[in-house]
């Protein structure tokens, strides 16, 4: 089924640029000081996603870990030439609330200021690792406030055993801190099932549960009004990956339906509308240059 006129509304498209062992689910398998001897995967599955959004002329936000960006600066540059917004996703994949303060400062000044170097522009927006702003780090907002950022993408405004703030506003707009910063806010798209709210925003919920779920809670956002904002990884169109070891829940949800991801995202660009998180939020990125 194509989209209808109503759907039209244009939506945010954004990757979160990691590889499969930088994740969560994973971390009780890989440890961090091996990374650098695992296979290398981000680039290749980053560029197949380049190419899909060029075929379908789409303008994507790619919220990139500070880690790919020092292995792969040409990777990065090539998505901004390309015309796509370039965001930051951290330096080290860590949650936000198991770093203090001063940790997440640093880190996140690094990561900023080496996009900025690479691409010769203004970063502006931020995603934390795992959706990991939440009421116990709600700090770290004042912190992107001062380094400069103009808007987040990191509250999921559900119950989640690693995320979520249930009860916190499902609609993109102004955060205003206890401090007094202020923010613009996109908080991970939810749709309302009942007396539940029910995540619809990608990712393990896009893969693991049927594609007509999606589509319907994505539709119903728009016809309220709203944009979505949605979201995957790279390594979640890659089923050739190397498989892990773990839990019997981590493995559910990183590896269930990688074979399925690609398509459904191809037809998921067909039904809907999709820019940048920029562009939706009417925020003004930097010039590029001519």
């Amino acid at each position: 089924m194509t989209a209808s006129g109503e759907l039209r509304m244009r939506n945010a498209m954004t990757v979160d640029v990691e590889d499969y062992f930088h994740v969560s689910a994973l971390a009780e398998s890989i440890a961090r000081k091996d990374w650098d001897r695992m296979e290398y995967r981000a680039e290749r599955n980053t560029e197949r996603l380049l190419e899909l959004f060029e075929q379908r002329r789409i303008s994507c936000t790619f919220f990139v870990l500070g880690w790919v960006a020092k292995r792969s600066p040409q990777l990065i540059r090539k998505l901004y030439d390309a015309g796509h917004e370039v965001a930051c996703h951290g330096l080290t994949h860590e949650l936000v609330y198991r770093q203090t303060p001063d940790v997440f400062r640093d880190e996140t000044t690094q990561s900023k200021a080496m996009l900025e170097d690479i691409i010769g522009a203004p970063v502006l927006g931020y995603r934390a690792a795992s959706y990991s702003i939440t009421k116990q780090s709600l700090w770290a907002v004042d912190i992107l406030c001062e380094l400069g950022f103009k808007y987040d993408s990191s509250i999921f405004p559900i119950a989640h055993d690693r995320y979520g703030i249930p009860g916190a506003k499902t609609e993109p707009g102004e955060f205003v801190t206890d401090r007094g910063n202020r923010i613009v806010e996109f908080p991970l798209s939810t749709a309302k099932l009942l007396r539940w709210r029910m995540p619809v925003a990608g990712g393990g919920y896009f893969r693991i549960l049927p594609y007509a779920y999606t589509h319907w809670g994505l539709s119903k956002i728009n016809r309220s009004g709203i944009p979505f904002v949605f979201y995957l990884h790279p390594w979640e169109i890659d089923p050739e990956q190397p498989r892990f070891a773990a839990s019997r829940l981590s493995r559910f949800r990183h590896y269930t339906n990688l074979d399925k991801c690609e398509s459904r995202l191809k037809r998921l660009v067909s039904e809907f509308s999709f820019t940048t998180m920029s562009q939706v939020l009417g925020i003004e990125s930097a010039a590029r240059p001519s």
